[in-house]
This record gives C-alpha cells, structure tokens and sequence, in this order.
C-alpha cells in the first residue's frame, strides 16, 4: 500500500458525504444557498471522490448560528431537517386540520423530539379549534381565519428553531 497519498487525496465513502449532506440542507433551510445552488451542490458531494472534492461542495459554509438557546431537558438544538418539518407540522394543518401534524408527529417525532412538541403543539391547537366549532354548532368557524395567520407564525417560530405556544388551547397531546 502506497502511504504517500496526501489526506486530501484519499476517497470518501457515505457515511463521511452524510454529515456533508446534512450542512448542506440546514444551509438551505437558512437561506444561504438557493434552490439552484443546493442541488449543484448535492450533485457535487454525491459524486465526490476525494476528501478534497467533497470539503470543497462546503469549504464557504460558516458554521450555522444558534438562534435561541435550548431550553434545559429538551436535548440538542434542532437541526435544519428538524425545522423544516416543525414549520410543516403547522403549515400542513391549515388544509388537513389535526390529522397532517398527528401524521407528521407519529412519524418523525420519533426520531426529534422537537418535531414531536412542534407537531403535537399544532394537533391541540386545531383539535380545540375543531371542538370550538362543534360546540358553537359552525359559529366558531369564524375562528379558523385567526388559525391560518397563527399557523404562518408557528411555522416562521419554528423555522427559526424556536418553539411556539398557541394561546388559549387545551393541551390534550402532550
């Protein structure tokens, strides 16, 4: 075996493009790269070869700031994989009601716990909501155009990692 080859030089396998990937999606979810950019990008540390082609797809990429601190007990701070579905959790409510963040809750607030508060935050939100307007008999219906403006607020809060509380809900899902 050869030993002159320089770092650089050496070939990368997929678990070392991973943590390359990952970079990549919180960059975008930041808005620092473009659609465009994101996807030359991917291509780029998909197809690298060399530890040298895969630093360079991330090379003048700052590390990602710490929007708020974590609360204490609640684990690491979010990734951008993890905001984007938080975000989605409450973007997905408005059509679906209750059921697109119970979904998204089941199935990846396994994997984040923050995805699971965001979601389940979004299932009360919309199940008191729904209980509103059946004990109004549809007169608290009116109340969904406040949802929608509320629901666009919890996805930006959580987009920028923060967590959101709806006021005024019964928590059911904890």
């Amino acid at each position: 075996m050869d030993s002159r080859y320089a770092v650089g030089d050496l070939r990368v396998s997929d678990a070392e493009r991973e943590p390359v990937i990952e970079r990549l999606q919180d960059a975008y979810a930041e808005g620092r790269l473009d659609h465009d950019e994101f996807d030359m990008r991917m291509h780029l540390a998909m197809t690298a070869k060399t530890q040298s082609d895969l630093g360079a797809v991330t090379r003048d990429l700052v590390p990602a700031p710490r929007l708020a601190p974590v609360p204490a007990g609640h684990g690491e701070a979010p990734t951008g994989e993890d905001r984007m579905l938080a975000a989605a959790a409450h973007a997905i409510a408005v059509p679906t009601l209750f059921v697109g963040p119970l979904v998204l809750m089941l199935v990846s607030g396994k994997r984040s716990e923050y995805v699971r508060r965001q979601a389940a935050e979004a299932v009360n939100f919309h199940v008191t909501l729904l209980l509103l307007t059946i004990v109004t008999f549809g007169i608290g219906g009116v109340v969904y155009a406040v949802a929608w403006i509320l629901s666009a607020v919890a996805a930006i809060y959580a987009l920028a990692g923060q967590s959101f509380r709806y006021p005024w809900i019964l928590r059911l899902v904890k």
